[in-house]
């Protein structure tokens, strides 16, 4: 099973992950793991809870705690974790830094899933 954590402040995200991957958490392929800051994101890393966390998916526009900031920390605590930044605001800068602080992946809201899913499997093979 693939443990993935999604930071990001917006609550609804989570519903909309839920039904998006419904079928595979249904079916026992991925289990999710929602926080609303980059400082619970840093919380929930210290715990023995997450010792099977394979995959973040990190907002970059959060109160508190940015999602470059958390990129730049995780990889260089957690750098054994992939990290996908999602971003309703593309532009150059943030893509820059994003690829500079290690991402595995930039993606734009919406979020296409299907190419997400793919992106997801293709970690475990």
């Amino acid at each position: 099973m693939i443990k993935i954590m999604v930071v990001d402040d917006e609550q609804d995200i989570k519903a909309l992950f839920l039904q998006k991957f419904r079928k595979e958490i249904r079916e026992e392929i991925i289990d999710f793991h929602f926080v609303f800051s980059g400082e619970s994101a840093l919380e929930y890393l210290s715990t023995a809870s997450a010792a099977d966390l394979v995959l973040i998916l990190s907002d970059i526009n959060m109160p508190g705690i940015t999602g470059l900031e958390l990129l730049r920390v995780l990889k260089e605590k957690y750098s054994h974790l992939k990290v996908f930044m999602i971003t309703a605001y593309d532009d150059k800068y943030k893509f820059q830094k994003a690829k500079e602080y290690g991402a595995n992946e930039y993606l734009t809201k919406p979020i296409d899933f299907e190419k997400l899913k793919n992106e997801i499997f293709s970690l475990i093979k």
